[in-house]
């Protein structure tokens, strides 16, 4: 985590803003996530405390939901930034 926070500052980021890492063909990986909106096979939407995201695919079945930390299973063709709160 300490890596995360010096590429956040040396970018001028915001280090507890949602992140996330896409594997191809495989999932998804969220970090500072506050709350899990919706969920349904094609669509998931994440929370952060400022942003919302939209995660569209097909098959897609949550794995590790704990302390700030998602994994989404599936087929991910987009993930789309809806800026503040949904």
């Amino acid at each position: 985590m300490e890596f995360v926070r010096e590429i956040c500052a040396a970018l001028g980021a915001d280090a507890l803003r949602l992140r996330y890492t896409i594997v191809s063909g495989k999932g998804a990986y969220f970090q500072n996530v506050y709350r899990l909106a919706a969920f349904s096979e094609t669509e998931v939407v994440v929370r952060s405390r400022r942003e919302t995201f939209l995660v569209s695919g097909e098959f897609l079945s949550l794995g590790k939901y704990e302390a700030g930390d998602l994994v989404i299973l599936g087929d991910i063709v987009r993930v789309e930034r809806k800026g503040g709160q949904m």
